[in-house]
């Protein structure tokens, strides 16, 4: 099957034209001992010391090919991310495609590439997979499904019920980068500065946790964006999360984007973005760590933790005027298909 060919039926059907697909494009992309046997589960070494940790998550982003990445990198560094959050030093990782009749070869090899890419830069394989194919205009051309497997070492406890009053609340970087940048593909908007943030965070957590510095919980701020997933954090923790319009860091590309489109930029996805909780002690030093890391440069403090008291907002926005907006759950469907 040449760049140029297409996907049939018949790649889906587990015969001939299944064992080429995977011979010829999944197996030199993602070659490691336990994927290589094609046995129906992947036969792992034992576990390091500590609690294991599983995660899955599904891919339907439009445009599948975005500035900064693509399907199958996305696919993967969503879930490797959602493990380092957790803690979790990742170690073997699932893919699942599901693709539409009639898709171009050289369009699978970007996704197929983009994966392999993710998961090198994340030091984590790719040990089992599958591939199904659906009639032509039942699937929109490619969907992914990922899963990965961590262990969470020994020691390292994380979690929004060890959220304490006083404790600051970073982020790694700039947000909305990429909601704007899927947005303004999808909607045709001439934006050659806007480049989707997506990357695997695993690194960067870790430099944090070598730190030694007190991390209460992490979170990466996906669909939703940092409001959906701090008031979500509030709500567990039964605490108040006030967040500083001007603290937050936002490109003025992304602004512009957003003005547009009439969307709020606090509510926009990160896919390579994390939101940190830190004793208020370590905040600085946590900064430091932060930015001594290539994806961590910008990290800012944005927020800080209070106790709630009756008929508070779980989070709130301190503007820049200097009053308080309660911020909500993202509502509806304003940002469809973004990951």
């Amino acid at each position: 099957m040449s760049a140029h060919d297409r996907i049939l039926l018949g790649h889906g059907a587990g015969g001939r034209l299944t064992h080429e697909l995977v011979a010829r494009r999944f197996l030199p992309a993602f070659e490691n001992p336990a994927l290589a046997t094609l046995s129906d589960s992947a036969l792992l070494d034992e576990l390091p010391p500590g609690r294991p940790a599983l995660t899955t998550d599904g891919f339907v982003v439009d445009p599948p090919v975005f500035a900064g990445g693509d399907l199958g990198y996305l696919s993967v560094c969503g879930t490797v991310n959602d493990l380092a959050v957790s803690g979790a030093r990742p170690l073997a990782l699932t893919w699942a495609l599901i693709l539409e009749e009639g898709l171009d070869g050289a369009l699978l090899d970007t996704f197929v590439a983009g994966a392999a890419r993710a998961a090198r830069e994340a030091g984590v394989a790719l040990v089992a997979g599958d591939t199904k194919v659906v009639p032509r205009g039942k699937g929109d051309r490619a969907y992914a499904v990922s899963s990965g497997l961590g262990v969470v070492p020994r020691g390292r406890e994380l979690g929004d019920r060890t959220i304490r009053p006083g404790d600051r609340v970073l982020v790694t970087g700039p947000i909305g980068d990429h909601g704007a940048t899927v947005l303004a593909a999808r909607h045709g908007l001439d934006a050659p500065a806007l480049v989707s943030d997506v990357a695997p965070l695993t690194s960067l957590v870790e430099s944090l946790f070598a730190a030694n510095v007190a991390v209460r919980a992490l979170h990466d701020p996906t669909r939703g964006g940092v409001a959906t997933t701090c008031y979500e954090t509030a709500e567990r923790s039964k605490l108040r999360i006030v967040l500083d319009e001007h603290d937050v860091p936002v490109r003025p590309q992304v602004r512009a984007v957003c003005e547009l489109l009439g969307l709020e930029p606090l509510y926009l996805a990160c896919e390579g973005r994390a939101l940190v909780w830190v004793a208020e002690a370590d905040a600085e030093r946590a900064l430091e760590a932060l930015r001594e890391h290539p994806l961590g440069r910008h990290a800012a403090a944005i927020g800080r933790v209070v106790a709630r008291g009756d008929g508070h907002a779980p989070l709130v926005l301190a503007t820049a005027i200097g009053g308080e907006r309660p911020l909500d759950m993202l509502a509806g469907l304003d940002l469809p298909r973004i990951c």
